[in-house]
């Protein structure tokens, strides 16, 4: 069995989604400190002039260091901004009228915590693209420790005997220490695919709204393509 953990994004970029797709389950890192100049409330999407940040403010001002679940999106005029933008971004995508309905109506939500935001929007993405990992919140499950021993037993927690992680993690993730106890650790090697997208020529590591407002239903097989030859979903 294959899990993953990663920290809740918002709308994140297509190498995020090949990790769900990739694994049994898939862990939301909700429960670890925030990271304020991180992907935790912002991402980018492509405008006629290109590359667009959306960023959800949030409330950080004299609460000291906060733990992801416990951050608060600062008013809700942030919202309508970005849902403007969406619409006369991608107006005249091939695809844009069939994923911007459900957009709309999560970001209409009066969201309060910045977690159920970008879960709530992640998970209806999930569901977009047909994947089938089982998804669950760290801070469900009551597991402590340091941040290898912390992993591994969510590992063992669910009976997980592949690890996989981001390239990026390889300055803390111990491969030795998941080894001990029988778990490999695996590198994801993502490779960002290109795709047909409107606004001029092709910019990556966008949103994965990007790819689904210009490849519609081959917005699966596209991800898929960016990972190694001798990968396959779980």
């Amino acid at each position: 069995m294959r899990l993953a953990v990663l920290q809740p994004s918002y709308l994140p970029w297509l190498g995020y989604f090949d990790q769900i797709d990739r694994v049994d389950v898939f862990v939301y890192y909700d429960d670890v400190q925030y990271d304020k100049n991180g992907w935790r409330n912002r991402n980018r999407v492509k405008g006629p002039n290109g590359p667009v940040w959306l960023s959800v403010p949030v409330k950080h001002s004299g609460r000291g260091r906060q733990s992801i679940n416990e951050v608060e999106t600062d008013g809700q005029s942030w919202s309508r901004k970005h849902l403007r933008s969406l619409e006369q971004f991608y107006a005249k995508a091939p695809y844009g009228r069939d994923y911007m309905p459900g957009i709309a109506e999560l970001l209409s939500r009066p969201w309060m915590r910045l977690v159920d935001l970008d879960i709530a929007i992640n998970d209806a993405i999930v569901q977009w693209l047909g994947l089938n990992a089982k998804i669950v919140r760290s801070s469900s499950l009551g597991i402590e420790g340091d941040r290898n021993e912390r992993l591994i037993r969510i590992c063992r927690h669910f009976g997980a005997d592949r690890y996989l992680s981001g390239n990026a993690a390889k300055v803390y993730v111990d491969p030795a220490a998941f080894a001990e106890v029988g778990i490999s650790v695996e590198w994801q090697d993502y490779s960002h695919p290109a795709y047909p997208q409107i606004h001029g020529p092709f910019v990556s590591h966008l949103s994965i709204i990007d790819l689904l407002m210009n490849a519609g239903p081959d917005s699966l097989g596209i991800l898929r393509s960016g990972r190694p030859i001798d990968s396959k979903p779980a």
